[in-house]
C-alpha cells in the first residue's frame, strides 16, 4: 500500500507530507483546494509525463521541486520481480519502496527508485504495479484498452491458458525465423552456385596441406643453395678424412702412443682409449657430412616443379584474398556451403513442416484462449451491468468486445482484441468507454468495474477521482458502500464531494488552501490534515450544509457516520 507522500514545490504546495494506512482513505475540501495537485504529484511519484508548469515558482527564484512516495508491500509484490529484472537492488524484507521524482521549470526530471537512478519509463512501469487512479480525468488504468485484456483475464483467472499462448507464440515466431533464415542462406547460395563448385573444384584439385608452405619455402631455400652448402660440407670432409685430416692425425698418433703404453705399464690407456673415442665420432661425423653432401645434389627439374607449386599455392591464396595456410579451411568451408545447398529442399522441407506444427500449436491454444475469454466476457458483463442500476446507470450497457484479428495481428496476447465498450441510452452505438460515458458516468462506470474486478486487481492501491460527481442520496450512498467494499481487499484513496462517501472512510484527510502575506506579498499555500474524529464530524457537516454548518447538519452527519459504522 502506499504508506507515505510527501511533495516539495509543487504549484500551491510548499512542503507536504500525508501518511496514509489500509482501507478507505477519503481526501475532502472545497473545489479549488489543491485535491488535483495532489493527484497529479501522485502521478509524477509512479512515472506520469513531467510536466514543468507543476514546478512552484518563488520570489528569490526557482527551487527543485521533489515528489517522494513510499510504499509497504508484501514480500511476494511483482513489483521486486521487475526491479530484479532491470537491475535494480530489492528491499530487505520489511523495508519500503521508495520512488521519488525529481523537476525543475529549466532543467530535465530525475527518478529515482530507492535512491538508484531509473528512467521515466522504469519509473512508469514500476509504478504501474503498485496504483492504479481511475476518474473521469485519468488517461491510464481501465481508460487505457491496452489494459482490457489483462484485466479480462485476470478476472477469469486465465493466467496458465495466457502464458501457454505466450510461449507457443515464441515457439512458432523462432521457427519462422529459422526458416527465413535458411531460405535467405539457400538463395544466396543458390546465387552463386557455379562459383563455389568451380571453387571447390580448383581447391580440391591444388589439394593444399596445413604446413605445406613452410615446408616448400625451407626445401626451395636448401636447393637454392646447394653449391654453398656442398662447399662447405666438403671443406669439413677434408678436416676430417683428408690426408691431413683429423682422421690421419689421430691413425699416426695413436701406433707410437700404443708402444708407449706398454712401456708405461699401461697409466697410457685413458689417454689412448680418449683418442679413440675421437676418432670414432670424426668417423660419424664424417658419415652425416656425406649423407648430407648427397642430399644437397642439385637437381633442377626438382627445383622447378617446387617453385611452380609454391607459387601456385601463393597466387591461389591471393585470388580468395587470403592466405596459403587457411586455403584447405577455405576448402572446407566452401564444400559444406555446397553441401547445405545440395540438401537443400530436405533441410527446408524439416524446417517448413517445424514451422507449420508450431503455427498449429499457437492457433490451437489461442483459439481455445479465444473461446475463454468470450466466456469469462460475458460473465464480466452480467457482473458489471447488475451494479450499474445501483449508480444511476439503469439506462447503461456495458460489453466487452471480444473480437478476432487477422493473422497480420496476432500477437504473443492472442489472435483477439479486447475492449471495454459502453452504451449509456437506449438505441445508443456503443463505443469505447471514454468516448461514450460522461465524466460523471465514467467515474461510474468504472468504480462498476473495478468493484466487478476487486478479486482480481493487479495492484494494492486504488485511487478514484471524484468518482460521486453529479449524483447524491441513495446513489451517492451505494457509491460509498461499493468504495467501502473495496478497500477490503485493497487500499483506496478517493477525492470525494460526497458527504455519505467521506463518513466512509477509514481516515479522512481536508485539503484547504489558504493566504498569507510575505513581506508585502499574498502567498497561497495548499495544506492537508489528518481530520480528529471531532473535525472530521465537522467537515461532513459543511459537506451537508454549505458555507453555514447548522446543528441539523452536524446531526445528519453523526446520522450518517452511525450509519456506516453500524
Amino acid at each position: 500500500m502506499l504508506a507515505s507522500l510527501s511533495i516539495r514545490n509543487i504549484v500551491l504546495i510548499d512542503k507536504l507530507d500525508i501518511d496514509f494506512n489500509e482501507g478507505l482513505c477519503v481526501l475532502t475540501g472545497e473545489t479549488g483546494a489543491g485535491k488535483s495537485i495532489l493527484l497529479d504529484s501522485l502521478g509524477l511519484a509512479i512515472g506520469a509525463r513531467a510536466d514543468t508548469g507543476l514546478v512552484r515558482t518563488y520570489d528569490d527564484g526557482e527551487r527543485k521541486s521533489s515528489i517522494t512516495a513510499i510504499f509497504d508491500l508484501p514480500s511476494e509484490h511483482q513489483a521486486f520481480s521487475l526491479l530484479a529484472e532491470v537491475g535494480i537492488d530489492v528491499p530487505e524484507a520489511g523495508e519500503p519502496l521508495i520512488l521519488r521524482r525529481t523537476l525543475s521549470a529549466n532543467g530535465p526530471s530525475r527518478a529515482y527508485v530507492n535512491d538508484q537512478t531509473v528512467s521515466a519509463g522504469i519509473l512508469r512501469a514500476i509504478g504501474e504495479t503498485l496504483i492504479e487512479i481511475e476518474g473521469q480525468f485519468a488517461s491510464h488504468g481501465l481508460l487505457n484498452p491496452a489494459n482490457h485484456r489483462d484485466a479480462l483475464d485476470a478476472f477469469g483467472k486465465l493466467g496458465d491458458l495466457v502464458e501457454t499462448t505466450r510461449e507457443a507464440w515464441e515457439t512458432w515466431r523462432a521457427a519462422n525465423r529459422a526458416l527465413a533464415g535458411a531460405r535467405e542462406e539457400i538463395d544466396r547460395i543458390a546465387a552463386e552456385g557455379d562459383y563455389l563448385r568451380h571453387v571447390v573444384a580448383e581447391l580440391e584439385d591444388m589439394a593444399p596441406e596445413a604446413g605445406e608452405e613452410e615446408t616448400l619455402s625451407e626445401s626451395r631455400a636448401v636447393m637454392m643453395n646447394a653449391e654453398k652448402i656442398a662447399d662447405a660440407l666438403n671443406g669439413a670432409l677434408e678436416v676430417i678424412t683428408g690426408s691431413k685430416g683429423l682422421q690421419s692425425s689421430l691413425s699416426k698418433t695413436m701406433r707410437p702412443l700404443e708402444r708407449a703404453n706398454e712401456q708405461a705399464a699401461g697409466s697410457l690407456k685413458p689417454a689412448l682409449e680418449a683418442m679413440e673415442r675421437t676418432a670414432n665420432e670424426a668417423a660419424a661425423a664424417a658419415d652425416l657430412l656425406l649423407e648430407a653432401l648427397r642430399s644437397t645434389d642439385l637437381d633442377p627439374a626438382q627445383l622447378e616443379r617446387l617453385d611452380e607449386r609454391l607459387f601456385a599455392l601463393r597466387a591461389l591464396a591471393r585470388k580468395h584474398n587470403t592466405d596459403v595456410a587457411s586455403l584447405s579451411k577455405l576448402r572446407d568451408e566452401f564444400a559444406a556451403k555446397l553441401e547445405r545447398l545440395d540438401n537443400a529442399d530436405r533441410n527446408l522441407t524439416r524446417l517448413e513442416e517445424k514451422a507449420k506444427a508450431a503455427n498449429d500449436h499457437f492457433q490451437t491454444t489461442a483459439n481455445m484462449l479465444f473461446e475463454k475469454r468470450k466466456k469469462v466476457a460475458s460473465k464480466l458483463d452480467n457482473a458489471i451491468n447488475a451494479e450499474l442500476p445501483n449508480l444511476r446507470l439503469e439506462k447503461a450497457l456495458f460489453a466487452t468486445s471480444v473480437t478476432k484479428l487477422s493473422e497480420s495481428e496476432w500477437s504473443s496476447h492472442g489472435i483477439d482484441r479486447i475492449n471495454f465498450e459502453v452504451t449509456t441510452n437506449p438505441g445508443q452505438a456503443a463505443g469505447p468507454i471514454n468516448k461514450v460515458a460522461s465524466g460523471g458516468e465514467l467515474a461510474r462506470l468504472l468504480l462498476a468495474l473495478k468493484v466487478a474486478l476487486s478479486t482480481s486487481n493487479r495492484v494494492s492501491t486504488l485511487v478514484f477521482d471524484e468518482v460521486d460527481a453529479g449524483v447524491g442520496g441513495a446513489t451517492a450512498a451505494s457509491v460509498a458502500e461499493r468504495l467501502s467494499r473495496l478497500s477490503d481487499g485493497a487500499q483506496v484513496l478517493v477525492v470525494t464531494h460526497s458527504p455519505q462517501v467521506a463518513a466512509r472512510g477509514a481516515r479522512h484527510f481536508r485539503v484547504m488552501k489558504s493566504v498569507t502575506r510575505e513581506t508585502n506579498a499574498e502567498n497561497t499555500i495548499t495544506s492537508v490534515t489528518q481530520l480528529s474524529s471531532e473535525e472530521r464530524r465537522e467537515e461532513i457537516a459543511r459537506m451537508l450544509a454549505g458555507a453555514t454548518v447548522t446543528e441539523e447538519a452536524r446531526a445528519a452527519a453523526d446520522s450518517l457516520i452511525a450509519e456506516t459504522a453500524g
